[in-house]
């Protein structure tokens, strides 16, 4: 596989600045699902199927983005701040950042007309299938009554989980996964809703961003 099917999704790791780092252990060179080991590096790995003829897929069936937060958030959120996290604080936050997700990614993959979105299978489809884990907001909006102010340096962390699949065979052709954290300012700043919802939309957009160009490198690269 050249540098640009590789690059498909691997610039997903190359991005926003600080990384979380990884464990010691290597990934290995095969995956479970039979997948090379194409590209890693303190922030992710990329696994693919080789010889993908990417330049077929030009429609994308987009599937809802799964959440999930970092092990213990909750608990810790409550045993730090006063303001205590509720079950149902974290499922509104997790729906919120789906439909963030679902709105930044489909605006940016149709942007230039190259994609579209599909509702069904279809020889020409590739099916993404998006997870956030590891999601840690540093500073949540409880929406709980009384003013408090929360100053933090970052507005939080997540990883971001791709797996690529042939819409009709059910091939799966690529996953990639990378870990970023939120930009650090330098200072400390009052950090909101409004403040952690910026922050999240300009991580997706950039992976979207990403996403896009790299499809398109590869597609033109496999004509």
């Amino acid at each position: 596989m050249n540098s640009k099917v590789i690059g498909v999704l691997f610039s997903l790791g190359l991005i926003l600045g600080p990384s979380i780092v990884f464990a010691e252990t290597d990934p290995p060179e095969i995956s479970l699902d039979g997948l090379e080991l194409m590209e890693k590096d303190r922030r992710g790995e990329i696994y693919a199927s080789p010889d993908v003829e990417w330049s077929i897929y030009d429609q994308i069936l987009l599937d809802p983005a799964t959440v999930a937060f970092r092990k213990n958030w909750q608990r810790d959120q409550n045993r730090y701040h006063s303001l205590k996290v509720k079950a149902s604080d974290m499922e509104r936050i997790k729906s919120d950042m789906a439909d963030l997700f679902n709105e930044v990614f489909v605006a940016e993959l149709t942007a230039a007309g190259d994609y579209t979105l599909a509702s069904e299978s279809a020889e020409n489809v590739m099916r993404i299938k998006p997870r956030i884990v590891d999601l840690d907001v540093y500073a949540p909006d409880t929406r709980s009554v009384g003013i408090t102010q929360t100053y933090t340096e970052s507005a939080g962390r997540m990883t971001l989980k791709l797996e690529l699949y042939d819409a009709v065979t059910g091939d799966l052709l690529a996953t990639a996964s990378d870990r970023q954290e939120a930009p650090r300012r330098g200072y400390y700043q009052w950090t909101n809703s409004v403040s952690n919802r910026a922050d999240a939309r300009r991580m997706l957009q950039r992976w979207a961003k990403d996403l896009h160009q790299r499809l398109d490198e590869a597609r033109s690269d496999s004509d």
